[in-house]
């Protein structure tokens, strides 16, 4: 499994802005005010994925006083910071996208305090973002003692 790109979570977020500023643009004035409650939650997973990633990076380095983590617990983290990241992504891209179709009309009060929430859940979700990319990290095994030099297979001899 290769290490999720950043590049690849950008052009998430593109294609996620694009295709709600698109949506954003046929259905807003139909829509209630967005609620900002997606928010907390998006912060409290970016905590708890960053602070798992702390303690993953000590376990599996074997610091003294931790317990070794388990590999299957491991690739559960890392199932998991993959899909964090790219899901952070796309709310990031959904929510610019919104910013971007509001920023037209920022006169009125819904549309402002719209926009507002936007901001906020766009922040939240790159914290949710960068967080998985951390623990996805701190999932890493740490190089081989004899500095990482590891045998080339056969076929290539």
């Amino acid at each position: 499994m290769r290490p999720t790109r950043v590049s690849t979570l950008v052009l998430v977020a593109v294609i996620c802005a694009l295709a709600g500023w698109l949506t954003f643009r046929s259905v807003y004035t139909k829509l209630p005010p967005l609620p900002w409650t997606g928010v907390p939650a998006l912060l409290i997973a970016a905590a708890v994925e960053a602070w798992m990633g702390h303690d993953l990076r000590g376990r599996i380095a074997g610091k003294r006083g931790l317990k070794p983590a388990a590999p299957l617990f491991v690739s559960r983290m890392v199932a998991l910071a993959k899909a964090s990241s790219v899901a952070g992504a796309a709310i990031a891209g959904f929510a610019a996208g919104f910013d971007i179709y509001l920023s037209g009309s920022l006169s009125a009060s819904v549309p402002r305090q719209d926009a507002l929430t936007a901001a906020v859940t766009f922040v939240a979700a790159v914290l949710l973002a960068c967080a998985a990319l951390y623990l996805e990290y701190c999932c890493r095994v740490p190089n081989a003692p004899d500095g990482g030099q590891r045998d080339e297979p056969a076929s290539s001899r």
